[in-house]
């Protein structure tokens, strides 16, 4: 078992249940990563989740109790319902800390707990940037009103915590960038000849392949790559794009696709995808901070991704000029992935240095320790005494 420098006292460990409402997609990944690292530490941890998807699985697998919470995307009429059950599950685990994931878990669990166990929230992008008009000016509004229930709102770089802030969240804030595990995220071996995955393996050797892993929605914007596919392809006739995920944007993206585009749907494991790309694309509309760009360089490949919040930070110094591009711009977007794709030894160079930098800076184990150190924060631990202090 891997003992962290700042690991939690040993003996009494507090027992951390984490509630999360979407079941795949980045923060399902995040918190996966997370419950893992801490079940090897020693840490007893317990998950909150509907049945289906990834998520479940994969914490059950890595040892953590988990319990079906039902809740639905949507905060209408079945919130209260959702936000009682919650409370009863709660009350039955008893853990020592919570940690709520995403806009639903962090409403409903702020609900249901009110600062009665020390809580953590963890947006992975503001609900209030997934609506407009009304439904956001209500999603500020409760964001301001229910900061009091955590005693920390962790954010995966600086720009979400500015967004929360310029939103009038006035919180107890923390910042743990998002990292990812480089020991599977790792480049392909040199030795070997490219490997494609069978969807593509009837692509020419010459043929540049482009690759966007993300669920198939509004918030990850593949409806402007496809819109900028078509000025890609003016450049380079035989490229092909591949859309990896689902989600409810699959039926119009496919009905807007021309040919060279193709669709992997869901898949377990995109690292193969990564290796195989010439370059990846995140054209984001708005991010905490994304898991793709980190995965893909961890992979040694290059990136284009749309400057929303975490974008500047995920990325090596001296990146922005070549891999950053403003969100909803087709145009822009199209120039730097055609001008990246005609330039093979700058791509080289991009992914090797991404690689680099993801080693040094977003290994999935220190954003680990980053996170206990949040916890031993809240439970506080006295000086000189290995139990920490109960609240």
């Amino acid at each position: 078992m891997r003992v962290l420098p700042h690991s939690l006292p040993p003996g009494r460990p507090p027992a951390v249940l984490h509630i999360v409402q979407p079941v795949d997609g980045g923060a399902a990944r995040v918190v996966t990563d997370l419950v893992t690292d801490q079940i090897r530490t020693g840490l007893r941890v317990a998950v909150a989740c509907p049945e289906g998807g990834a998520l479940a699985a994969a914490v059950r697998g890595a040892g953590a109790e988990v319990h079906r919470w039902r809740a639905g995307r949507g905060s209408g009429p079945l919130l209260l319902p959702e936000v009682g059950q919650l409370a009863r599950l709660v009350a039955r685990v008893r853990p020592r800390i919570v940690h709520a994931h995403s806009g639903k878990a962090g409403l409903a669990a702020r609900l249901a707990v009110r600062g009665r166990i020390p809580t953590v929230f963890q947006p992975h992008a503001w609900s209030f940037e997934a609506v407009g008009g009304a439904t956001a000016r209500l999603a500020r509004r409760w964001e301001r009103y229910g900061a009091r229930w955590a005693d920390r709102v962790v954010c995966v770089s600086e720009a979400e915590q500015r967004t929360g802030e310029q939103a009038g969240v006035r919180a107890r804030w923390a910042v743990v960038p998002n990292g990812v595990d480089t020991g599977h995220f790792r480049p392909p071996c040199e030795e070997r000849p490219r490997a494609l995955p069978p969807l593509v393996a009837d692509l020419p050797e010459s043929a540049p392949l482009v690759v966007c892993v993300g669920r198939l929605c509004r918030q990850k914007g593949q409806d402007v790559l496809l819109a900028a596919w078509e000025q890609v392809l003016r450049r380079l006739p035989n490229a092909c794009l591949v859309l990896v995920g689902d989600g409810p944007e699959a039926d119009s993206l496919r009905a807007s696709a021309p040919v060279s585009v193709r669709f992997a749907g869901s898949v377990r494991d995109a690292a193969p995808w990564y290796r195989a790309a010439d370059l990846v694309v995140v054209p984001s509309r708005w991010e905490g901070m994304a898991l793709t760009p980190l995965e893909a360089m961890a992979c040694g490949r290059p990136v284009v991704v749309t400057d929303v919040d975490g974008a500047r930070e995920s990325l090596p110094p001296g990146h922005a000029l070549f891999s950053l591009t403003p969100p909803q711009d087709p145009y822009a977007l199209a120039t730097a992935v055609g001008d990246l794709l005609l330039n093979a030894p700058l791509r080289a160079t991009l992914g090797r240095q991404g690689h680099q930098h993801v080693l040094a800076t977003h290994d999935v184990r220190q954003t680990a320790d980053a996170v206990a150190d949040v916890y031993r924060d809240l439970v506080g631990v006295r000086p000189g005494c290995r139990e920490p202090v109960g609240r």
